[in-house]
């Protein structure tokens, strides 16, 4: 179960740092998408804070299991937000961020069945 968390979490911390990336330096399909949504743009900075804490806590995660979990935690929230706030908004190109929240979701059951 380890090396499946392992996995999950390098690809989930990968796809998060870019995200995070691209989210701070205001990338015209990233700001575009979130003011589609409604998402004010004071909180990108947040946003991508988020998005960045995310990745460092599941790869730190390797080393300290509840710190793992606690990050697949708050990534599985932070992207069923986000599946709802494109609910909410009518916009049904919602495919990525369901499925960041499943591997978010995978995350978290790799890492506590590894415990």
């Amino acid at each position: 179960m380890f090396l499946g968390y392992t996995i999950v979490a390098a690809l989930l911390a990968f796809a998060l740092s870019v995200s995070a990336f691209l989210t701070f330096t205001r990338n015209p399909q990233i700001t575009g998408n979130m003011t589609k949504l409604g998402v004010p743009e004071s909180w990108l900075p947040w946003l991508a804070t988020a998005k960045a804490a995310g990745a460092i806590g599941l790869l730190a995660g390797l080393a300290v299991p509840l710190l793992g979990a606690a990050a697949a935690i708050g990534v599985t929230l932070h992207f069923a937000g986000a599946v709802i706030t494109h609910l909410l908004a009518k916009d049904y190109e919602l495919a990525p961020a369901l499925v960041l929240t499943l591997l978010s979701v995978a995350a978290l059951v790799l890492r506590i069945a590894s415990a």
